[in-house]
């Protein structure tokens, strides 16, 4: 069982959120998420299970037409085929742990791919 810690996994990239995987199987996959302020996983809706756990910063959590505010401390899980999204406030950096079950698929991480490309964390509501 692999064991770290966020301290040991962080990166930061200016441009878009940043990972590091630190567990994966067939049934549930872990990863260290590292946010610059303002930076997002766009809202997509996988046909698997999430539970995000907030280490540091602020920011929100979209869990279907609820946005969660979220802090240090704070944990909100979504069922599978359920809209979620990731956002860090403007003014803080967010770091998380997100563990998703069963792992997405490369196609249900498309709509990620493209709102980040597009710069929406919401593409019903385009770019903010």
């Amino acid at each position: 069982m692999p064991a770290t810690s966020l301290d040991a996994e962080r990166t930061y990239d200016e441009e878009r959120f940043s990972t590091s995987g630190v567990f994966r199987s067939d049934r549930a996959k872990a990863v260290c998420g590292y946010f610059e302020p303002g930076q997002f996983i766009p809202v997509h809706a996988p046909d698997s299970d999430v539970v995000v756990t907030v280490q540091s910063g602020t920011g929100t959590v979209r869990e279907g037409e609820t946005d969660h505010a979220v802090g240090p401390g704070d944990v909100v899980a979504v069922e599978a085929g359920t809209e979620r999204g990731v956002k860090a406030d403007d003014d803080a950096r967010l770091e998380a742990v997100l563990v998703t079950a069963p792992p997405p698929t490369e196609t249900e991480h498309e709509p990620v791919r493209e709102g980040i490309r597009r710069d929406e964390f919401d593409p019903r509501n385009g770019p903010e």
